[in-house]
């Protein structure tokens, strides 16, 4: 047992330990007197080798633990070669300081460090041969002899990887050959592994021909330490047997190799053998024949299985089979980028790769997470699957080989290329070293400090290396994410610009071709938009070259690239002299995206926005897209009708004013429909759309007040010999109006106290005349058409009626479908008391005391089944009528009205104009079941959205989906559904309505 050491010896140690890098240079000091170091423990040589590893403490730790499992003899010359020999000792500590896994195998096996003593020219680089001749010595050989084939296989691998290591942790390698090596080990070992259940099952090799593709990163040559390998399995029959039989066979020996890699065992296991990249996935069978594949390829395969396709190489097995799959497919893989479903999938790839983040780990994703690794393999390989069918350079299976040929060809930049490459290597040497540790899957950077404080020390960061870590890794992930949303778009600035003299410049064609794959449907056109942009050297030229990357990439992600480039041009084109407006879209990042998705979701707000384009201010303010309030609304209105020169030019400044909160009520609906992820089936919407009802409302609302003063104020003044007052009828008065609603209205009025009832009629008529005309007058503007047929008597009814004349009708000869309309009556502009009058005279219309009698409920039914009848247009589906159609917006408002009439009087909370609030009341009070009145407005929302939408995209309205594909497909993202799920979309909205017609028939129409 070795004696203390003095004190002031023992203090030096420590000293200089701290100096090295030991964390905790007390327990390391004891294990450096351990006696199985005796031997070297004042080697001064040892210790600095030792602070030269990622981890000292743990390096020593590993040290003393291979010493004292030696033999006295093996210790000695373990001890001796390690102060002796430089390469075993950088090789043996840095392994031991990086990965506590491979220390435990080496307590294992304890001769394995052997196998790093030598350092043969052959040993820097070796490939599938040198690792296959070393497995099949660990396994057949003398070291295999007293293990179980699986286990020596096992033991084999290790010590193989051992080696890799080794070479990866001193800098004899860089990670891309240090990820090839480990595909070459990943290709010896399948070999093995398919040899070994060969050698178990003589019959099942002897009448099929197995081949087994690599695919994913081994297939690329860009294995991680710890990863599932991805393979598909091929198989034809020998000659004289059965393809039935010869399959069942492939499938035993495919499956019985797969175990052997995945198995656990006493010696661990090596990595699990996915094959889910197989046509079909996990549905289908594990192994298929060469034409099975081909057939497969030909007719039912997704884009993203020919972008793993990109990787495929025969690995193990029957060679000249695995060439022929190989030979057959690549084919295929070039031309997936001109199959109609291409920019669909793309999208949906993009998408995912996003989605598949846990929300809890996105900070500290390596792989999938914003600036990691997916982001550039997704890129390079994009890039590929474009210009690789015209450029045979570009088909490489490895990311950085692929990313230097794409550099090379001029279609990513140059400076980008570097920055991707240094970026990719340093986010996979991260990814090498953290699963170093433990030998596990992982892409997750560690929390733990010391874990962090390895991880840097591995990378040759010694001052301050946690800071230096997660500084590097952010600057990294920052350059990954700003190339990444530029890398499609750059360089097609740089084909119609000359940007970077000496830059080498995508081809028209080249260009032509990204912008089609990206979705654009006119590449030529929208090549000229960019030229118009980008090209010059003016300061507004070069802030667009800075804004148009990110911009189309926001504009390839919608229905419609082509209108989204188109209205940008226009937008531009219109305030390109105005100082403030690029340089908004420059530093408010929310403003650009929001101005690109306003752009590209459909013609109502960019028309609106192409009429006042100083509206794009809105998307950039910080409650720009709040909706303002009605009084607001109303007080700015009445403002600007009163500094107008005349009626007409009044109810113009007061369309301006509507416009503008038009376009602000369009831009935030849209904006935050893009952010919603769950479909109108899974979440309920209902606070949306109860907004755009709101907003317009109020928004017609004070349009309509700023036409009445207008109109009084041209011919009277202030002095109207009657008190004049506007009601809100149907979704007007409901506060329910979609983008393209018509205002219904009542006009009333009551004679001022001394004035001549017939002169306060005829004013009246003429002020609600003049409304009217002043409303409808040609406009650039959406129009605000006023609707008054749901007067006493209709069309053919007076136009506008005192407060006396309303009474005596409704007392006389109201019918039971006029009370039922004045549910939804608010007066919405003009005398306020004559509003309040107007509405205790029809509360007891339309809140009876005594309820409805059966009479009255059949008039209701008949006129309903009547309007189903007749009201329909002629060749509508009646199950996608979104108003009059099975399960509609009728449907579910007649069903709630009903149930007002009926109950309004003894249930306070059902006198309300708004359906949903009515229904809500309804349920409250046990006049209908929760779970009806939730299948009720799931499909009352539904309808009004898809109103909404159809509006919104089109710039018309409309009760049913559009027929053109690409407005359908805007429609669907409206609505939360990704692009290539417009059958779903149908399919949901049929079974939302068909459940709410059930609890219509039951609930109106009485089962």
């Amino acid at each position: 047992m070795a004696l203390p050491a003095p004190q002031g010896r023992r203090s030096s140690t420590f000293t200089r330990m701290l100096r090295h890098g030991f964390t905790d240079p007390q327990a390391s000091g004891k294990l450096l007197d351990a006696p199985a170091l005796s031997s070297v423990r004042s080697d001064s040589v040892l210790l600095e080798a030792l602070g030269g590893t990622a981890d000292p403490d743990q390096a020593l730790v590993g040290l003393v633990r291979l010493a004292e499992v030696q033999s006295e003899e093996d210790r000695q010359r373990l001890l001796s070669t390690l102060v002796t020999a430089k390469p075993l000792r950088d090789r043996l500590l840095g392994v031991l300081g990086a990965s506590e896994a491979l220390a435990d195998h080496l307590v294992r096996h304890p001769k394995d460090w052997e196998s790093l003593a030598t350092y043969e020219s052959v040993d820097l680089h070796p490939t599938t041969p040198e690792f296959e001749q070393a497995l099949a010595e660990g396994i057949w050989g003398e070291r295999g002899a007293r293990l179980s084939r699986e286990d020596a296989l096992r033991a084999a691998y290790r010590r193989a990887l051992l080696g890799i290591a080794a070479r990866d942790v001193c800098g004899t390698t860089d990670v891309a050959q240090t990820a090839a090596e480990l595909a070459d080990l990943a290709t010896a070992t399948l070999r093995a592994a398919l040899e070994i259940a060969s050698e178990e099952q003589p019959g099942d090799a002897a009448v099929s021909r197995l081949a087994v593709i690599g695919m994913g990163k081994c297939g690329g040559h860009e294995l991680n330490y710890v990863s599932d390998v991805d393979v598909i399995f091929v198989a034809e029959p020998k000659d004289g047997v059965e393809e039935s039989d010869a399959l069942q066979a492939a499938t035993r020996l495919a499956a019985r190799m797969m175990r052997v890699c995945s198995d656990v065992t006493p010696e661990g296991t090596i990595w699990p053998v996915d094959a889910n990249l197989r046509p079909e996935g996990r549905n289908g069978p594990l192994v298929r024949t060469l034409s099975s594949h081909l057939a497969y390829y030909q007719r039912w395969a997704k884009t993203w299985e020919f972008q793993a396709l990109l990787k495929a190489r025969t690995v193990a097995g029957d060679p000249t089979l695995g060439q022929e799959y190989v030979d057959a497919v690549t084919p295929l893989v070039w031309q997936a980028a001109e199959r109609e479903n291409f920019i669909v999938d793309v999208r949906q790839m993009r998408r995912r790769v996003v989605a598949n983040i846990p929300a809890a780990q996105v900070d500290r994703e390596l792989k999938l997470g914003p600036g990691g690794l997916r982001d550039v393999e997704f890129a390079v390989q994009l890039l590929q699957l474009v210009h690789g069918r015209s450029d045979a350079t570009l088909r490489s299976a490895t990311t950085l080989d692929a990313l230097k040929a794409l550099a090379a060809g001029g279609y990513v930049g140059r400076q980008d290329a570097t920055a991707l490459d240094a970026a990719y290597r340093f986010l996979r040497t991260l990814e090498h070293r953290i699963q170093l540790y433990k030998l596990r899957r992982t892409h997750l950077m560690p929390e733990d400090e010391q874990d962090l404080r390895r991880l840097a020390r591995s990378l040759g960061m010694r001052t301050e290396p946690v800071d230096t870590l997660r500084k590097e890794w952010k600057w990294h992930a920052r350059e990954v994410r700003r190339i990444h949303e530029k890398l499609f778009y750059r360089p097609l600035l740089d084909a119609v610009a000359v940007l970077e003299p000496g830059e080498i410049r995508l081809s028209a064609k080249a260009a032509g071709q990204r912008l089609e794959a990206l979705g654009y449907e006119d590449p030529v056109g929208a090549l000229r938009h960019l030229e118009a942009l980008a090209s010059g050297v003016s300061r507004k030229a070069a802030i667009q070259r800075t804004l148009l990357p990110v911009l189309l990439g926001w504009f390839a992600d919608s229905a419609d690239p082509d209108a989204g480039l188109l209205g940008f041009r226009k937008v531009s084109d219109a305030l390109g002299k105005t100082p403030w407006y690029l340089r908004l879209l420059r530093d408010e990042g929310a403003a650009a995206e929001n101005l690109a998705r306003v752009l590209s979701a459909g013609r109502l707000a960019p028309d609106l926005l192409l009429r006042a384009p100083e509206a794009v201010a809105l998307l950039g303010a910080p409650d720009g897209l709040k909706p303002r309030a009605r009084a607001a609304l109303e007080q700015e209105v009445l403002a600007a009708v009163g500094r107008a020169d005349g009626a007409e030019q009044a109810v113009a400044a007061a369309r301006g004013v509507r416009r503008r909160e038009l376009f602000r009520t369009a831009a935030a609906d849209l904006i935050g429909a893009y952010g919603t992820e769950a479909s109108p089936a899974e979440e309920d919407h209902g606070q949306a759309v109860d907004a755009v009802g709101s907003a317009l409302s109020d928004l017609n609302a004070a349009t309509v007040a700023g036409a009445l003063r207008a109109a009084v104020r041209e011919q009277w003044g202030d002095t109207l010999p009657t008190r004049f007052t506007v009601i809100g009828m149907g979704r007007f008065g409901g506060h329910e109006l979609n983008y393209g609603s018509d205002a219904d209205v009542l006009f009333v009025h009551e004679p001022r106290e001394g004035a001549d009832e017939q002169e306060a009629a005829k004013a009246a008529f003429a002020v609600a005349n003049e409304m009217r005309r002043l409303l409808q007058l040609p406009s650039s503007d959406p129009p605000l058409m006023i609707d008054a047929d749901l007067r006493p008597e209709g069309k053919t009814g007076p136009l506008v009626r005192s407060l006396a004349s309303y009474a005596a009708y409704y007392r006389r000869w109201s019918l039971t479908w006029e009370a039922q309309a004045l549910l939804r009556a608010e007066p919405v502009a003009g005398d306020e008391e004559v509003g309040r009058r107007f509405i205790e005279l029809v509360d007891p219309l339309r809140y009876p005391r005594e309820g409805l009698g059966e009479d009255a409920v059949r008039d209701i039914r008949r006129l309903k089944a009547r309007m189903e009848s007749e009201r329909l247009p002629r060749g509508a589906d009646p199950t996608m009528h979104t108003k009059l159609g099975r399960g509609g917006l009728s449907d579910v408002e007649w069903t709630v009205q009903l149930l007002q009439m009926r109950h309004g009087h003894a249930e306070p909370a059902l006198r309300t104009t708004r359906t949903r609030a009515a229904l809500a009341a309804a349920r409250d009070a046990g006049l209908i079941g929760a779970e009806d009145a939730k299948t009720l407005d799931e499909a009352w929302v539904l309808a009004t959205r898809v109103r909404n939408a159809v509006m919104l995209v089109r710039g018309r309205p409309g009760d049913t989906f559009p027929g053109d594909a690409r407005e359908l497909a805007a429609v669907g993202r409206y609505l939360g559904y990704e692009e290539g799920h417009v059958g779903e979309m149908l399919d949901d909205y049929r079974r939302i309505t068909r459940r709410a017609r059930s609890v219509v028939e039951e609930l109106f129409y009485g089962g």
